[in-house]
């Protein structure tokens, strides 16, 4: 509207130009003509000025009158509102302002008759939002509410404006030195060193406290030594959020340190409290953080927040470290626990293998031994284990012993002790009202942790280095203050699961292992006994020729898919995926099978690769050697391109910690 109004003033500009050439003309034919008609010229210029900025002044009082009587904005109400207050017209004008909008938004400038979305191009006043939304102008940060109303037939807008760039950089400012709390650790400080002399000892921990203090230093935050290996540190939230977005490339750094000479790298485990409301709350997150790194090997950083745990590192095979203080301080709590009781049920996992159900028999018979009764809870038809079952219900066991799930919840009373063998994450459990109903849990597994595991365990025993369940339930008997009555049916049950686990003594072995097996083979474990427990029918042995058959190799990692589902795939995939790694150029194996309701994936490697890092991105888990996922409602097809772009994004993430490692 402003800019129409001056539309006159360019004619008047064109005319004022005509008469300076037709005076000019003049001096032509007669210079006294040109004098005098200059001389009129200039007061008539003069004139016409006076009258131009007359007009203006007229023009803007003018608008504010009309504005003033459209908007009935006029009154001293309005015009002492304690904020910033700009009226929009139908056709998007601004047609008033008050004093306060004119002095310390528009800075004195005329705004009045200029578009609302060309001054203020982030408000929208087609949107009503009752919280407002932020906008910046001539570095001045306000909230813009808008309101509108009709008015005479026409729309108008009201645009409030508050001025709270100040509150603004303060709630910037406490966002962003929020504090975040780390705890670190040095997973194999004990073993590291003994491969060092005194002075090489000495100067190695101050390199690798060094690196940690300059990284944290780095960040926006401060470390202090706690322990001999552990550290706590605060950072920023502005540091921190460069710590995620680098990966945390301080496990890459500090496992590039050492190892000359065949020495073992220091590795760091890190566990952070995040966004959490207290101080006291993001110190318990980060020591919970820290064991979860712990219970999934070490070498790795986990970040708990408010909406739960995100990981990162992990990719380094995990450095056995047991001592047996452990394991005799867990079997006299255990043992404890088990005389204390009215009962005790013992479950593993759904589909149970030959580790889940050999352990629960070693835990059966030392719970019996101590005159409690017990009974195992497991799917009678339902599992992998049928030759080891029908070995035993042709033994010494009774049909009373081994119990199905639906019957299981019968058992349960005031007093019963629920004992969970390789597995714990409640979810896939052989029977979960089993366990929602028990008050007192003992957890007994070597899988690495995951972040939904069983959070009311009386005992968690967790044992992410051991080679199988049954190794655990082997050592732990022995430390028993009654000494079980472990026959040679128990100890080639116990020993079927280890070897299960270890694929005859391959993968995963530690010392702990063999001493576990000699202990099992001194009570009269029969090996060739065991062997027959693996045995397997012409047709699964085809089944698993087929899937060995089909695969396919990208980024040394086997592929296999079947769609054929029968019996014992369950115990045919991961055969497979076994035979799958003895190829040339494979360091991982993967296997994609459908069952009744969901499409199953099973993975294999020798140790290069941590499968338990991919299946955990699809929703799974596992172990670094040994892994799986499940999806329900999807084809193998949309399984197969999510693992193949899971195997790639990790081959990428390798590579680059492998780089950071060379590098420092």
């Amino acid at each position: 509207m402003h800019k129409k109004l001056k539309l006159y003033t360019p004619i008047i500009y064109i005319l004022m130009v005509l008469c300076v050439v037709l005076v000019l003309l003049t001096s032509i034919f007669d210079m006294r003509l040109f004098y005098i008609s200059a001389a009129i010229m200039l007061c008539v210029f003069a004139a016409v000025l006076l009258m131009l900025r007359r007009v203006g002044r007229d023009t803007r009082g003018m608008l504010e009158e009309i504005s003033q009587g459209i908007l009935h904005t006029g009154d001293s109400n309005q015009m002492a509102f304690p904020f910033p207050v700009i009226t929009v017209y139908a056709n998007n004008e601004i047609v008033w302002y008050n004093d306060l909008c004119a002095k310390t938004v528009f800075r004195g400038k005329d705004m009045r008759g200029e578009r609302i979305g060309e001054v203020l191009p982030q408000v929208d006043i087609t949107r009503i939002d009752p919280q407002g939304n932020a906008i910046e102008y001539a570095g001045r940060k306000y909230t813009a509410y808008v309101s509108r109303r009709i008015q005479q037939g026409d729309n108008i807008t009201v645009v409030y404006l508050v001025d709270d760039t100040q509150l603004k950089h303060y709630a910037s400012e406490y966002q962003e030195t929020r504090p975040s709390i780390a705890v670190i650790m040095v997973d194999n400080y004990e073993e590291m060193l003994q491969d060092y002399k005194e002075s090489e000892r000495a100067q190695l921990v101050s390199e690798v406290q060094y690196f940690i203090e300059q990284y944290i230093s780095d960040h926006n935050g401060f470390m202090i030594r706690i322990e001999r290996e552990k550290y706590v540190a605060v950072i920023e939230e502005r540091g921190m959020r460069r710590m995620v977005g680098a990966k945390f490339d301080l496990l890459d750094r500090v496992r590039g340190m050492g190892g000359n000479h065949g020495r073992m790298h220091p590795t760091l485990s890190m566990g952070v409290g995040r966004e959490s409301e207290t101080l006291h709350e993001t110190e318990s997150n980060a020591r919970q953080a820290l064991d979860m790194c712990l219970g999934r090997g070490g070498d790795q950083v986990a970040v708990k927040t408010q909406n739960g745990y995100e990981f990162y590192g992990g990719l380094s095979k995990g450095i056995e470290k047991r001592t047996k203080v452990k394991t005799r301080i867990i079997a006299s709590a255990l043992s404890e626990l088990i005389a204390s009781s009215s009962n005790v049920i013992i479950m593993g996992h759904h589909f149970a293998d030959l580790d889940c159900l050999g352990s629960a028999i070693g835990m059966l018979r030392t719970v019996q031994s101590m005159n409690k009764p017990a009974a195992i809870c497991i799917h009678r038809t339902k599992n992998l284990v049928k030759p080891l079952l029908d070995k035993v219900l042709a033994g010494s066991y009774n049909e009373t012993d081994f119990v199905n799930p639906e019957n299981c919840i019968e058992l349960v009373k005031h007093g019963t002790l629920l004992i969970v063998l390789d597995t714990h994450v409640p979810q896939v459990l052989e029977s979960e009202p089993v366990y929602r109903a028990c008050k007192t849990v003992a957890v007994i597994d070597h899988h690495r942790k995951l972040v939904n595991h069983i959070a009311n365990a009386v005992i968690f025993y967790h044992e992410p280095y051991a080679s199988s369940a049954c190794e655990m339930v082997t050592e732990l008997v022995q430390y028993f203050p009654s000494r079980p009555l472990i026959g040679r049916l128990e100890a080639e049950a116990l020993l079927s699961g280890i070897m299960l686990d270890t694929k005859n003594f391959v993968m995963r072995t530690g010392v702990r292992t063999f001493e576990a097996a000699a202990y099992l083979r001194r009570l009269g474990a029969d090996t060739v006994e065991v062997r027959k427990l693996f045995s397997s029918s012409m047709e699964a042995y085809q089944q698993k020729t087929q899937m060995v058959a089909s695969a396919v190799i990208h980024n040394r990692c086997a592929i296999a898919t079947t769609k054929s589902s029968f019996a014992g795939i369950r115990m045919v995939a991961p055969q497979a995926a076994d035979e799958l790694l003895t190829i040339s150029g494979v360091d991982a194996s993967f296997i994609i099978f459908p069952t009744e309701d969901q499409i199953n994936v099973s993975a294999r490697s020798m140790g290069a690769l941590n499968v338990q890092v991919i299946m955990e991105k699809l929703g799974g888990g596992g172990h670094q050697s040994m892994a799986a996922a499940q999806f329900a409602g999807e084809s193998l097809e949309d399984v197969r391109h999510k693992l193949v772009a899971c195997i790639d994004d990790y081959m990428v993430t390798v590579s680059a910690s492998v780089k950071n490692t060379v590098l420092h």
